[in-house]
């Protein structure tokens, strides 16, 4: 019998990453001449969406692109991944989002955004997929749309009892309201983004966020591996996958995308989490954001046999 695909609702952004690859980044006023250039789809919530679907997931992007042929292009993309488009608006006012990335030969990354339509996505439109919602595994949401689109899908997520896994990125400027954080039950950021939420990249600022209400901090460190937070004596620490990088900008939407396909599948936390880990992992490998995302065998593979 083949195997139910655990259902994953994104609700978040979709932009094209315009991408130079060079020796290395430049500095504040310097040009650094030389390099390739291509172009990928990318946005954190679609490149997530991607992850959760090549993981194993049936995936539904709620989602604002534009009427152009970048719009065009991604929502081509998504429907040949198999995800399900009936909730990504159309905007004949405002450009599909579009990032800039320079990304130098150790993979390290700088990237500025033009969120563009993205930011244009309404909490009415996220309630119009209530119950795609309502009915999922896991919701999956980012910072790249509006905040009252977020909290909206957020609170038809928990109040049903869906599992809420939050990326806050990029790193909002404020702090998040505490109403959101009690809805979320997986909270995934980088040591930057603790560092900007919480005050310290340390382990002891996961406190205030649990305090807050999150159910579980995850704190990802690149070859560091991750660890989990959630009030008690001693993390869980997820060890990293030694591979060689070349390109890390979509590593943590691999990450996200892939744990919550596992979260919604039963796996233990644990376990969902080394999958995670093993995807995070295969995506340095390749460049480009979508184009990186690994595939469900492939990410098997590697944590079974590393």
């Amino acid at each position: 019998m083949p195997r139910k695909k655990p259902r994953v609702v994104v609700v978040g952004s979709s932009n094209t990453d315009m991408v130079i690859r060079s020796t290395r980044l430049p500095r504040p006023g310097e040009s650094v001449v030389g390099g390739s250039f291509y172009t990928a789809a990318g946005g954190k919530g679609a490149n997530q969406a991607v992850a959760a679907a090549r993981a194993g997931a049936a995936v539904t992007l709620v989602a604002k692109v534009g009427t152009d042929v970048f719009g065009d292009e991604a929502v081509a993309g998504f429907r040949r991944e198999g995800i399900e488009c009936r909730w990504i608006a159309r905007d004949p006012d405002a450009a599909s989002g579009i990032a800039l990335i320079l990304v130098n030969r150790e993979g390290e990354n700088l990237i500025s955004v033009a969120l563009g339509a993205n930011l244009r996505l309404t909490a009415a439109e996220v309630e119009s997929a209530a119950d795609a919602i309502r009915s999922a595994g896991v919701l999956i949401v980012q910072l790249e749309v509006a905040l009252p689109a977020v909290r909206r899908a957020v609170r038809l997520a928990h109040s049903s009892g869906v599992p809420v896994v939050l990326n806050p990125a990029p790193a909002p400027s404020k702090p998040l309201p505490r109403a959101l954080l009690r809805q979320v039950d997986y909270l995934v950021l980088n040591e930057t983004e603790m560092e900007v939420i919480a005050g310290t990249s340390e382990f002891t600022a996961a406190q205030s966020l649990l305090d807050a209400g999150v159910g579980h901090v995850v704190l990802t460190r690149g070859r560091k591996g991750a660890a989990v937070l959630d009030g008690t004596p001693r993390p869980m620490r997820i060890p990293a996958f030694k591979v060689k990088s070349v390109d890390a900008v979509a590593a943590g939407d691999a990450f996200v995308g892939s744990m919550a396909t596992f979260i919604a599948e039963g796996r233990p936390l644990d376990q969902a989490l080394r999958l995670a880990s093993a995807a995070a992992a295969l995506s340095v490998t390749r460049r480009g954001a979508q184009p990186s995302l690994p595939r469900r065998r492939d990410i098997l593979k590697l944590a079974e046999g590393g």
